[in-house]
């Protein structure tokens, strides 16, 4: 993996695990040094993510990630709502060949992750998105993306205060495949309006989580650092 990725990724999932409540401003240098790179991939990392609405920069100060209000957490996933209900009916009325195998086999994976919050949230991610993918709209496809962008620090923190709440969302993703499989509109749309009901209850409920064990390119924590 290039330094441009490394960093990218790095900086992604520690921004992941910052408090919700709290503006942090983070600069080039204390990333480049916590990451183990130079400061040009951190730039480049920086006006990426801004552009996924995960930061602001700065000028002169460096790169400011907002605290997570309760409004926002509400709005994003109001507007998922609205998307994956309308998604999940089309892969209904215009079946998709392999679909539900690909979406058993995304949760099996999930179901694995169940101990890695970080882990998990990207195969949660993965789930919805490929979902939303085999509806056949690309523009809504493209816009729910970056929604998910946005909703990467709520998840984390939703499954990182619960222990059981990893293991519910595997069986809700499962509930909602089974009502794909049985071609049933009705109960597919029930069980994923019931899946983003309890998880946007689950990410306002949840606490602040203890710092995640993220690790550098070389391999060090970030306490160690």
């Amino acid at each position: 993996m290039s330094s441009r990725s490394t960093t990218y990724t790095w900086l992604k999932k520690y921004i992941a695990t910052l408090p919700r409540g709290e503006g942090v401003f983070l600069t080039e240098a204390e990333v480049a040094e916590r990451a183990g790179t130079s400061r040009t991939p951190v730039r480049e990392a920086f006006m990426r993510l801004e552009s996924e609405g995960l930061l602001e920069l700065i000028p002169r100060r460096g790169a400011y990630v907002p605290p997570l209000s309760t409004s926002e957490i509400t709005m994003v996933m109001e507007a998922r709502s609205m998307v994956e209900g309308w998604s999940i009916r089309q892969v209904i009325s215009q079946p998709t060949d392999g679909l539900v195998d690909e979406l058993y086999e995304l949760i099996e994976q999930q179901e694995q992750a169940v101990n890695d919050p970080v882990a998990f949230i990207d195969f949660d991610r993965a789930f919805h998105t490929h979902l939303i993918w085999a509806a056949g709209n690309t523009a809504i496809a493209r816009f729910y993306e970056g929604l998910r962008d946005r909703q990467l620090r709520m998840g984390i923190y939703a499954v990182s205060a619960n222990e059981e709440r990893s293991r519910v969302v595997v069986e809700e993703h499962r509930a909602i495949v089974r009502g794909i499989e049985q071609t049933d509109p009705e109960a597919a749309g029930q069980h994923m309006s019931l899946h983003l009901n309890t998880t946007l209850r689950a990410m306002l409920k949840a606490p602040v989580p203890k710092p995640l064990d993220i690790r550098d390119a070389a391999g060090r924590r970030e306490d160690e650092l």
